[in-house]
């Protein structure tokens, strides 16, 4: 064996006690129970392995709404909004547990285009009106919605964005088209950017409106990745009418809106999934090198990469656990949205790439690993699992604003000192 390596498994260097480094307090030890005991009962095998199979950013419709509206039920579907909406009143901690739980159970991430981004909007700009006609829907799961942000040619430079919106009476005439719209395919409601000024800086001419889908003159054709996956749609718009009732805040101001928004999609803890997939690799590690055919070489050298990434995982937690911190203080968020999206999506680029060397050969398959792919695999569901999410996850650092936009707005605020 190779100096340094013990003979136990990979996986069991990453076995700890799920607290870390926290020191949690009775009340904090006794939610996370509550939660713990929570997933046990709701998460039946058919959810745990749509959320296992899961290879993208979130669950396709069926399974992450079907498990939505038991959050839902439970009271615990948007723990993040404010309580008169339907929140949980948490603390930060509460919610960072919560999320850590979620992810260590295998539970279908949800997407986050209604509860986590046009959600925090509407409760912010919009009218009461708004806030009872969609809110409700949003918090069960009767609604699900869409994002109408990129376009062909506008996609880190968002403020160039041509779709146009005309008002037309009670109405705006929608033409245009948007691209890498996520789960457009399954949504029935839209929150979308378009332009209804020219002249000026081009932020000054963009608005923010919601509106229902079907709507007649919107086409939504589909987008398959790399990874076989169908998550992405470009839509058209041709003479799209919507009310204008669905205008959030004033005209033209949608560039504040859409900067409020980002904070919001950027934000969030990404160290509670990262530290569930460090250890799904750490389990693909031990079959890989599995006694009597173990490659004494190879796996001391895993074992040390894998150990590499725990130690850059905990690096990342201690960041987020200190923005923590700040969030109870009422410090605003700053640059750490930023920083957790760059450090974060890397991270989780450099977890794929080590779970397709350890696929190895396997990882060559040409399978696409879907929520709804049922039954037993003819090859280890680990290795369909790491090609999947390597092709998936090549958008993370493009996705939610590039990390080079990212590092730039980083490098702006440290600079401005």
């Amino acid at each position: 064996m190779p100096p340094g390596h013990s003979g136990r498994t990979l996986r069991g260097a990453f076995q700890r006690d799920d607290t870390m480094a926290w020191t949690l307090s009775a009340a904090e030890t006794a939610f996370r129970d509550e939660v713990r005991d929570f997933l046990a009962r709701e998460l039946t095998p058919e959810l745990r392995a749509a959320g296992r199979r899961c290879s993208g950013i979130f669950s396709d419709y069926e399974y992450g709404n079907r498990w939505h509206r038991i959050l839902a039920a439970r009271g615990w579907s948007v723990p993040h909004w404010p309580v008169e909406h339907g929140g949980t009143g948490w603390t930060p901690m509460q919610h960072y547990l919560f999320a850590s739980e979620l992810a260590a159970a295998d539970a279908p991430p949800r997407a986050p285009m209604g509860p986590g981004m046009v959600a925090p909007v509407i409760i912010a700009f919009g009218t009461e009106a708004q806030k009872r006609a969609w809110l409700p829907g949003i918090r069960s799961g009767e609604d699900y919605w869409c994002q109408g942000y990129s376009e062909p040619q506008s996609g880190s430079d968002l403020a160039s964005l041509q779709c146009k919106a005309v008002r037309d009476g009670n109405d705006y005439v929608i033409n245009g088209t948007k691209i890498w719209t996520t789960h457009a395919q399954y949504a029935n409601r839209m929150f979308c950017l378009v332009r209804t000024a020219s002249g000026g800086k081009p932020q000054q001419g963009i608005s923010f409106l919601c509106f229902d889908i079907p709507t007649p003159g919107i086409t939504i054709r589909p987008i398959i990745s790399i990874s076989g996956d169908h998550e992405l749609n470009q839509v058209f718009f041709d003479d799209v009418r919507v009310p204008a009732e669905g205008l959030i805040g004033e005209e033209n101001q949608g560039w504040t809106i859409a900067k409020y928004l980002l904070q919001h999609e950027r934000g969030g803890a990404w160290a509670p999934m990262l530290r569930a997939r460090l250890r799904r690799l750490g389990a693909a590690a031990d079959a890989a090198f599995a006694a009597g055919t173990r490659n004494h070489d190879e796996a001391g050298d895993m074992a040390l990469r894998l150990a590499e990434m725990d130690c850059a995982i905990d690096a990342l937690e201690a960041t987020e656990l200190q923005s923590l911190r700040a969030q109870a203080r009422g410090e605003p968020h700053g640059i750490r949205p930023s920083m957790g999206k760059v450090l974060g999506s890397e991270l989780r680029q450099r977890l794929t790439e080590l779970g397709v060397e350890i696929a190895g050969h396997y990882a060559a398959a040409s399978l696409p690993l879907d929520d709804g792919l049922g039954g037993e695999l003819p090859i280890p569901e680990e290795a369909v699992f790491s090609m999947s999410a390597y092709l998936n996850d090549r958008a993370a650092s493009i996705y939610a604003g590039s990390n080079e936009v990212q590092r730039n707005i980083v490098a702006s605020h440290l600079l401005a000192r």
